[in-house]
């Protein structure tokens, strides 16, 4: 499906700027949909002269109109028996007022009345927004109904005036509140002149327990809010919104709940109409949030610990094998050194990250020097990556690292003559389904008839253990192309 700039782009020749503030409408106008119980739908000119719908919205407080989608249909004006007709939006456009029907009309089956509403950019009638609602539930609306669609009067005349929607700084990226989340109207002194149920259950649980309507909205919050900081926060930016100036959001905590506000200034003809403060209550949201957080730190806690515990084990063992006389004691205490220092490392990396991922490059880049410090043999080959490996989740980066460790150290100790220059290079081939790492070297190679199956090396039985069993992957060792030898490993990513 084209976007609304897609279909600017393709249909009209409308200024960049004018095309943001389209765009700005089309963001905002949900809370309108929300407020009308009606369909909206925006038309501009094509380069022709034709309107064409670029952007659609359904109101979540009503039965839409519009079941299929009405973005990139052109506006018939020739027939009005075709529902695709709306003499309304052409006249909108010459006239620039708001132009609603006296009558209900027919689409189909379902009564319907709509309106047009001019969109007005630096003085110009750069669009027109459309409103469609559905009669086919008509009755006697409610107080709140009422207070809705009044609210959506005022933001369709200032829409039309080209005061709405305005710029709101949001450096916190806080969300936006719908209308069905809760809902005030405010009067030009600031003054509660209506509130929805679900904005009374919101003020409520923050601990006013008196009637709300009547009351000044800033006093009350002023009272309920417990940290004075978000108090006077949330006093200017109501203040600001009934003073007509500009809206905002916050994010405030009383003694028993967290709420999300945002005022939204009313202003139709210039004229100060006070404000619409949405409200949602955020309690339990901030409390599964800060739920997350303390698990999410006390993970990260225990990686770091490990990690140490760890890093005091590898000490130990190197201590140990110091002192130890034994070559092959010492020996295989230096691999149980480097064995400990890889684990040790990927869990400093996860100490680090806050979603259980490691990046397998950086965990290869510092194991290399490890490696090399703990190395036996007297070859002198080089390790380098030539690849991205790229991230893994932790369960697979742990015995991925494991392996790694083993079949480079193995290329290193076993690869090369004593004294023997050499280059190890680890390669990796990735898409959505596998990774393949080659550990290549071009050393030696390998020995007539080898068997990694049938190996007696630890470090070769714990990688075919791993890669078998924790990886599910598979792992291969071949003569290379340009001699030496090549570790394939293909471990399955889904």
């Amino acid at each position: 499906m084209s976007t609304l700039t897609d279909l600017l782009a393709e249909h009209t020749d409308l200024s960049g700027a004018v095309a943001g503030h389209l765009q700005r409408v089309v963001a905002e106008w949900q809370l309108m949909a929300d407020l009308s119980f009606a369909d909206l739908l925006m038309y501009v000119r094509t380069d022709s002269d034709r309107l064409i719908c670029v952007a659609q919205c359904r109101p979540n407080t009503s039965p839409t109109v519009f079941p299929a989608d009405q973005v990139g249909r052109l506006v018939i004006e020739d027939d009005d028996t075709s529902p695709d007709s709306n003499p309304q939006v052409r006249s909108a456009f010459t006239s620039g007022r708001i132009l609603r029907e006296e009558d209900p009309t027919w689409l189909g089956p379902i009564a319907i009345r709509r309106e047009a509403v001019p969109v007005r950019f630096d003085g110009d009638v750069v669009a027109v927004v459309s409103r469609t609602a559905n009669l086919a539930q008509l009755r006697m609306p409610s107080p709140m109904e009422l207070a809705y669609q009044d609210c959506a009067h005022d933001l369709c005349q200032m829409m039309s005036d080209g005061t709405f929607p305005q710029y709101e700084g949001n450096p916190r990226g806080l969300s936006t509140p719908r209308a069905g989340d809760g809902f005030i109207r405010l009067d030009d002194a600031g003054i509660v002149a209506f509130a929805s149920p679900n904005a009374l259950s919101a003020v409520h649980r923050m601990g006013w327990t008196a009637e709300l309507t009547g009351n000044q909205l800033t006093t009350v919050l002023s009272e309920l809010l417990t940290d004075r900081f978000e108090a006077d926060d949330t006093v200017f930016m109501i203040s600001e919104a009934v003073a007509g100036r500009s809206g905002m959001r916050v994010e405030a905590d009383a003694k028993r709940a967290s709420v999300l506000i945002r005022a939204v200034p009313l202003r139709p003809r210039g004229q100060r109409s006070g404000a619409a403060v949405l409200l949602r209550d955020v309690t339990e949201v901030k409390r599964r949030d800060r739920a997350l957080i303390s698990k999410d730190a006390t993970i990260r806690e225990i990686h770091h610990r490990v990690k140490n515990n760890l890093q005091s084990v590898s000490a130990l063992l190197r201590l140990q094998a110091r002192r130890t006389e034994n070559p092959e004691a010492r020996g295989a205490l230096t691999e149980a050194v480097r064995r400990v220092a890889a684990i040790a490392l990927v869990h400093e990396l996860l100490s680090g990250s806050v979603d259980e991922e490691v990046d397998l490059d950086v965990v290869v880049d510092q194991l290399v020097p490890v490696m090399a410090d703990v190395a036996s043999g007297d070859s002198n080959a080089v390790v380098r990556r030539g690849g991205t490996l790229g991230v893994l989740p932790s369960d697979l980066a742990m015995p991925m690292v494991m392996v790694l460790t083993e079949l480079i150290q193995n290329a290193v100790e076993h690869g090369f003559t004593s004294g023997a220059q050499g280059e190890v290079v680890i390669k990796a081939d990735r898409n959505t389904r596998r990774l393949v790492v080659t550990v290549a070297d071009n050393g030696v190679g390998l020995p007539a008839g080898f068997d990694i199956r049938a190996s007696e090396r630890l470090g070769l039985q714990i990688v075919h253990t791993l890669v078998s069993i924790e990886l599910g992957g598979s792992l291969e060792l071949s003569a290379g192309s340009d001699g030496g030898t090549d570790a394939i490993l293909t471990v399955p990513l889904r």
